[in-house]
C-alpha cells in the first residue's frame, strides 16, 4: 500500500440511488472506519470544527479510542461540516486512489441524506435555503427587506432569530431592487479586443441574481471590454443549500433542469461563466458525481468556468484589452474554499495581478462562513472564531479594497474585522451603495479608471 497524496485525487460518483446508501448500520460502520483513520492522522485539526469535535469526543471518551464513543454522539461532528471539500482536496492523504478510499465530505453528505429521508431536517432550516423563493420575494420588497435584515435593526432581527434560528448579529445579503437577468445588458462589445469572437453566458447565480447585481453587470462589462459577446441567464439556483441538507434528489432535479436549459447555449458555442465559486463547483464537480450518466450535465461541466478562471484564460490565450488602471490603496483578496476545491489554482490572485501597479495581499484560508451554516444562531460565534485569523490578517493589511471569490465570505470576514476593531465598519469597504465583494468588480473599476476607494 502506497502512502497517500502521491497521486491525483479522484472522486467516486455518489451512490445516492442505491438502497445501501441509506442503510443505517452500514453508514455507522463506515463512519467508524473513517473516524478511526482520522483519529490516527489528525492532519485536518485546523480546518472546520468537525475535526476538533471528533478528536475531543474520542480523547474525552473512557478509553481514549473510538470504541468507547457512542454513535449517537456523532451528530455534532456532522453538523459542523460545511462541505467545503478542503479536507478532501488539500489535507487528507487517504483519498482515492489510496486503498483507504476516504471521502469525509461525501460521508457527511450521506449522513445528512439519511437525516433528510427521516424528516430530521427542520422545515424552517429548509425554508432558509430556498434561495429562489426568498430572493424573488426580497427583490419585490427590497427597501423593506433590507431594512428588516439589517444587523442594526433591533426590532426585526431578534424576532428573526427566534423564528428562523438565524443569528441576530450575522450579516445577511442585501436584496437587489430588480433581478439581475431583468436588467438590460448594455455593455458594448469591443470588436478590437484580442479575444473578440468569444461568446459566454453569465450564469448569474442566486447571489448575483437577487443580492448583488453589480457582480453580474461588472462581469458583463469586463467581458464586453475584452470582446466577448455575453448573455445573462438564470435558470435557477444550483441547489447547494439543498446539498447541505442532504436533499440529493432535489439537487439532481435542479441539475437536470439547468443543464438542459444551458445545453442550447453550449451548442451555439457559448462558454458558461459563473461569478460565484460555490456555483462553479456545483456545475463542474458535484452535479456530475450525482448524475454521472447525464450527457447535458457532462457537457456543462466541461464548458463551465469560474469568472476569474475565464479572465486568466483570455489573458493567457489572446491577451486582455488595454485600459486597466492601478487600484490605489491596494487589495486584500480572500481565496475562497470552493475556489480552492476546483483545483484550478489561485485564479483570483492571477487575475488581479494583471492590473498594473496594484499591490494585492492574498489570504488563503477558511473564512469560517460555510454558506448558511455560519449565519445560524448555534454556529455564528464558532464561524467567527474559525475565521478570526483571516479577519486579523485583513485588518492588518489596511488596504482600500477587500474582496473574496465568495461574496458571502467577504461579508463574514468584514464582520470579523469589525469585531476586532470597531473603527473599521464593514460598510467602509464599499463604494457608495455598491458592495464591491468580488475581484471581477475590481477589474471593472480598473477599466473604468475609478481607482480611488470611496
Amino acid at each position: 500500500m502506497r502512502e497517500g497524496s502521491l497521486e491525483t485525487p479522484t472522486r467516486r460518483p455518489i451512490a445516492w440511488r442505491q438502497a445501501e446508501f441509506y442503510d443505517e448500520k452500514k453508514l455507522d460502520n463506515e463512519l467508524r472506519r473513517v473516524f478511526d483513520i482520522c483519529h490516527g492522522c489528525r492532519r485536518c485539526f485546523n480546518l472546520c470544527d468537525s475535526f476538533p469535535r471528533l478528536f475531543d469526543l474520542i480523547d474525552e471518551s473512557d478509553t481514549g479510542e473510538l470504541d468507547s464513543v457512542k454513535s449517537d454522539d456523532f451528530k455534532p461532528i456532522v453538523d459542523a461540516c460545511t462541505l467545503c471539500d478542503m479536507c478532501f482536496m488539500v489535507k487528507c492523504p487517504y483519498v482515492p486512489p489510496h486503498d483507504f478510499d476516504l471521502d469525509f465530505p461525501h460521508l457527511m453528505l450521506r449522513y445528512r441524506a439519511q437525516q433528510f429521508r427521516r424528516d430530521e431536517i427542520s422545515p424552517m432550516k429548509q425554508r432558509v435555503g430556498e434561495t429562489d423563493k426568498n430572493g424573488k420575494f426580497g427583490c419585490n420588497v427590497s427597501p423593506l427587506a433590507n431594512w428588516a435584515c439589517a444587523c442594526s435593526n433591533g426590532l426585526t432581527r431578534p424576532l428573526m432569530q427566534s423564528v428562523t434560528g438565524i443569528n441576530k448579529n450575522a450579516a445577511l445579503p442585501k436584496f437587489n431592487s430588480k433581478q439581475a437577468n431583468a436588467l438590460a445588458n448594455t455593455a458594448t462589445i469591443n470588436t478590437a479586443a484580442p479575444a473578440h469572437g468569444r461568446k459566454a453566458v453569465i450564469y448569474s447565480t442566486c447571489t448575483g441574481e437577487y443580492h448583488n447585481e453589480d457582480l453580474v453587470t461588472a462581469s458583463a462589462r469586463v467581458l464586453a471590454r475584452n470582446g466577448v459577446e455575453t448573455k445573462i441567464v438564470y435558470p435557477g439556483c444550483c441547489s447547494m443549500p439543498q446539498l447541505e441538507h442532504g436533499d440529493i434528489e432535489r439537487v439532481a432535479n435542479s441539475a437536470i433542469t439547468i443543464a438542459n436549459d444551458l445545453a442550447g447555449w453550449i451548442e451555439k458555442g457559448y462558454d458558461i461563466v459563473t461569478p460565484v465559486a460555490s456555483c462553479s463547483l456545483m456545475l463542474k464537480f458535484e452535479w456530475p458525481l450525482i448524475k454521472p450518466d447525464d450527457e447535458n450535465i457532462r457537457k456543462l461541466s466541461q464548458s463551465t468556468f469560474d469568472i476569474d478562471e475565464y479572465m486568466v484564460d483570455i489573458s493567457s490565450r489572446e491577451g486582455l484589452a488595454d485600459g486597466l488602471k492601478p487600484l490605489h490603496g491596494g487589495v486584500t483578496l480572500h481565496i475562497a474554499c470552493h475556489a480552492r476545491a476546483q483545483n484550478m489554482g489561485r485564479k483570483g490572485a492571477d487575475m488581479l495581478a494583471l492590473i498594473p501597479d496594484t499591490e494585492t495581499k492574498v489570504i488563503e484560508r477558511c473564512s469560517g462562513h460555510g454558506g448558511s451554516w455560519g449565519i445560524m444562531k448555534d454556529n455564528f460565534d464558532v464561524a467567527l472564531k474559525i475565521g478570526k485569523p483571516v479577519a486579523r490578517d485583513t485588518a492588518k493589511a489596511q488596504t482600500a479594497y477587500v474582496v473574496s471569490e465568495c461574496p458571502l465570505a467577504r461579508e463574514h470576514i468584514l464582520q470579523g474585522v469589525e469585531k476586532l476593531d470597531a473603527d473599521k465598519p464593514a460598510a467602509g469597504w464599499d463604494k457608495g451603495g455598491i458592495q464591491v465583494q468580488h475581484p471581477i468588480q475590481l477589474v471593472a473599476i480598473s477599466y473604468q479608471g475609478q481607482t480611488k476607494n470611496g
